[in-house]
């Protein structure tokens, strides 16, 4: 890659780290120094439900997280409790975290990147810094939820949607596409958050769906409807419960989250769009593994965990999210994908990943310092 490429996405990324604070971020806990007397050459497992019989793998697996600890914390745990390897994670971002993978290029510890949603594995595999990975991992997923050229995978799904307050809405009262959110009735009455990764994956969809002009006029005739800002998703989910807000623009999940700790009678539901558009977007978080990886199989192995029964049982239990694989039980609070899909807008989640494009339009419309 010519150096030049290389500072221009590093310029971009860098961009990132100062405006996704809203991110799906953990405690910014650093990385654990990698054991540097592990076996980079260690043999790995590859069947990801391997038996107590099986010898525990060796060496170690520095993953790069732009998933919050909280989430997926005990799920690493337990791949690092039944294999045996020395597993340390550094949390951030998912735009921090791209943007320290350019920064050390070649000379990277990581062996996986962890992301929140296509738009930051994009920019990495733009950069030339994913391996292929091999077919029998692409294949557990179902099309469309891995990179077109085959350098990551969906490891777990979610739905925009949004959410409303059920004291003054109901789902008739709520409009059929995002589009029409520019409604001067809406005036006062939305929450957004800018600065979330997931927001701006969004936005990075509508300007593939509309277009740049199309997009534009969107953003601008939301702000004339003076949105409240939210540094993410979870604070809007609260503020439309509480009433100073009646509606948000969010993740599926981070309403369950709240269901399943204040019960039914928490004040917010979430709607589906049914005209299809960018506000139905169903994307994935997903991971790839680092072209200098120095535990690859070791990588390739968690990749296949994450990807199990066990794992994904976890997702849609534990954050509600959707499984990537069939024959994973869903809680009561969450509808089935299938329910959704047919309404969900039809794009190729590889097309997210020009997050620059969509950074610096909304600078320049001054939803983003």
């Amino acid at each position: 890659m010519r150096y030049s490429k290389y500072l221009a996405l590093w310029a971009l990324l860098l961009t990132l780290i100062l405006v996704a604070c809203g991110g799906e971020t953990g405690a910014g806990t650093p990385a654990a120094e990698a054991d540097p007397a592990a076996d980079p050459e260690a043999e790995a497992v590859a069947d990801p439900e391997a038996s107590s019989e099986d010898e525990p793998l060796t060496g170690s697996l520095v993953i790069y997280s732009g998933r919050a600890e909280s989430l997926i914390g005990p799920i690493i745990e337990q791949f690092e409790a039944e294999t045996g390897l020395d597993v340390a994670v550094r949390y951030g971002s998912t735009g921090e975290i791209a943007a320290t993978l350019l920064e050390e290029g070649e000379n990277s510890p990581a062996d996986i990147f962890y992301a929140q949603d296509p738009g930051g594995l994009g920019a990495v595999q733009a950069a030339g810094l994913l391996a292929p990975l091999p077919a029998d991992v692409l294949s557990i997923v179902p099309p469309g939820f891995e990179h077109e050229g085959g350098e990551w995978v969906g490891i777990s799904g979610r739905a925009r949607v949004i959410v409303y307050n059920t004291d003054t809405l109901t789902e008739a009262d709520l409009p059929e596409d995002i589009a029409d959110f520019t409604d001067p009735s809406w005036n006062g009455r939305i929450g957004w958050p800018p600065t979330n990764a997931s927001f701006q994956t969004m936005v990075t969809g509508m300007r593939q769906l509309w277009g740049e002009a199309e997009t534009r006029a969107w953003l601008e005739g939301i702000q004339a409807n003076n949105p409240t800002v939210y540094e993410n998703n979870t604070a809007v989910v609260a503020a439309v419960a509480a009433g100073e807000v009646e509606v948000g623009f969010v993740n599926h999940y981070y309403l369950y989250r709240f269901l399943a700790s204040e019960g039914e009678s928490f004040p917010a539901r979430n709607y589906f769009l049914p005209g299809g558009g960018p506000g139905s977007l169903i994307m994935v978080s997903g991971a790839g593994i680092l072209k200098t990886a120095p535990n690859a199989e070791n990588a390739e192995r968690f990749l296949e965990f994450m990807l199990s029964p066990e794992a994904q049982q976890y997702f849609a239990t534990q954050t509600f999210e959707y499984p990537m694989i069939d024959g994973i039980t869903l809680p009561d609070l969450l509808p089935p994908l299938a329910e959704l899909t047919p309404m969900a807008v039809s794009i190729n989640l590889s097309d997210l990943s020009d997050l620059q494009g969509t950074v610096a339009l909304l600078q320049e419309l001054a939803i983003l310092p």
